[in-house]
């Protein structure tokens, strides 16, 4: 916190006076005090949806008039422990809560900075608190308050923290495209600063923080950040790499590499023209018809890009997507293991880690509504006969790989087996079964060759991978084993 932040922020308690968030004190320092007011004021911030809550030492109560104080957090000692240290032990769940000093009209002020509870009630020493009035009862004794931090209460959510602080309206016009929201969104641009960011702070893309000054936060960064390496390290290595190889691994030769330094929003367009631009479009395909086409559907590329933008785990620092080209298959990669099995991805409903994130880029068309992303991958996959998408769970990542085309025969029997999976799934949320003759047109497989499909599910079958739609019938066709 720059020292004009404090400041500002100190001045801005001054003038609105205690609250149930906001506690006022000159000398007053009994850690099991300070200890019952962190629980409280943390517990009571979440009731009422705000993000901190503060204790400022030094300013008298009733008029807000600076008087000092002799308080001094990083030199004072409880049971022969640093004060800070003594109080983070007694806290449960930990919360980030942070001392900072002044120096007003060259008195000494300390500010007690308290995030609000986030994962449960704050407890001081086995208890939690609330405020009522300038009172600190048990959380316990009012059952209407517990209810209402617990429907408050959410995991951590990286869109809300803040990506760059205390910034003036035009640094926010400056570091985020703010016409490309509203194109997105089809609206016009407002006519004022003012109401412009009125709309950002509308969807929480940014924050009021003192006096005039705003917060950018991580979502609106993310999104519309003209160039990420203009906020901290954490964001400005997520943006999206991108990486050709020669051959067919990596310690072939790199023959280009970029990386896309702007907003999701504002880039992904460019990120998937730029990879549909690379991939070789060979004559002859494998299939029936010899006709120029990319060597992966362009809304398999698309879909399969904004999947992992959205579901990547942006709490994990020094990774983030990346998009390889080998010479015969596309890998996708995110930071963040999956939240669901990766055999579901093509029914199980959509869960994200960044659920802001995911529902303003579904509302702006960037990918699929209901999670319905990866069918159409598998759709675009099986139309061009091309062998099934391989999802990965892998050293805390997720990866996603798309293959250039091979025919039946050149399959390995995994590939058979998974190709069959996917097709029984797709058919079934269609609302059909799966049979002999569609899995063959799924391959490109002439039907004088329907005993070889036969074969790939018996084989599956037996991998319980399928089964039986009706098990009286079995010839009426075969579902997914999770249908």
């Amino acid at each position: 916190m720059t020292d004009s932040r404090l400041l500002a922020l100190i001045d801005d308690l001054r003038e609105a006076g205690e609250a149930a968030t906001v506690e006022f004190k000159k000398d007053n320092t009994d850690a099991k005090v300070v200890g019952r007011l962190v629980s409280a004021i943390s517990n009571t911030a979440r009731v009422q949806d705000v993000e901190f809550g503060y204790v400022v030492w030094g300013i008298r109560d009733g008029d807000g008039a600076v008087v000092g104080t002799g308080f001094e957090p990083s030199a004072a000692v409880r049971q022969r422990q640093p004060y800070e240290f003594w109080l983070a032990q007694r806290l449960n769940p930990s919360i980030a809560f942070a001392f900072k000093e002044a120096s007003l009209d060259n008195r000494r002020i300390v500010l007690l900075e308290i995030p609000a509870a986030t994962v449960a009630p704050v407890e001081f020493d086995g208890t939690a608190y609330i405020r009522i009035g300038s009172a600190t009862p048990p959380l316990s004794d009012y059952p209407d308050r517990q209810r209402a931090i617990w429907a408050n209460l959410r995991p951590y959510a990286w869109e809300r923290a803040v990506a760059r602080q205390f910034v003036t309206g035009d640094d926010v016009v400056e570091l985020l495209d703010a016409a490309s929201y509203f194109e997105r969104i089809d609206r016009p641009i407002p006519a004022s600063r003012d109401l412009l960011l009125a709309d950002l702070a509308g969807e929480r893309l940014i924050a009021r923080d003192v006096r005039d000054r705003w917060n950018i936060l991580n979502l609106g960064a993310i999104l519309f950040a003209r160039d990420l390496r203009s906020f901290d390290s954490s964001l400005s290595r997520k943006s999206v790499r991108f990486v050709a190889y020669e051959g067919d691994d990596r310690t072939s030769t790199v023959i280009h590499r970029s990386e896309f330094r702007k907003g999701y929003a504002v880039c992904l367009e460019a990120v998937n023209e730029h990879v549909n631009t690379l991939v070789p479009s060979p004559e002859d395909n494998g299939v029936v018809v010899r006709r120029a086409k990319p060597l992966f559907p362009a809304v398999a590329v698309r879909e399969t890009i904004a999947n992992a933008l959205i579901h990547q785990d942006m709490t994990i620092t020094g990774a983030g997507p990346i998009i390889e080209l080998f010479r015969s298959r596309l890998e996708i990669t995110n930071p963040g293991a999956p939240l669901i099995e990766t055999d579901r991805f093509i029914d199980a409903p959509p869960r994200s880690r960044n659920e802001a994130l995911a529902a303003l880029m579904r509302r702006m068309g960037l990918c699929e509504e209901g999670g319905t992303g990866i069918d159409k991958v598998v759709d675009a996959v099986e139309s061009e006969h091309l062998p099934p998408p391989e999802f990965r769970a892998e050293d805390g990542a997720t990866r996603v790989v798309l293959f250039g085309p091979r025919r039946f025969a050149e399959l390995t029997t995994e590939e058979r087996h998974r190709a069959c999976y996917l097709h029984a799934g797709l058919t079934y949320l269609r609302g059909g079964r799966m049979r002999n003759g569609t899995l063959r047109t799924r391959f490109g497989v002439e039907p004088r060759n329907a005993a070889l499909v036969s074969k790939v599910i018996r084989q599956t079958l037996d991998q319980g991978l399928i089964r039986p739609a009706d098990p009286k019938r079995p010839r009426s066709g075969y579902v997914p084993y999770w249908a």
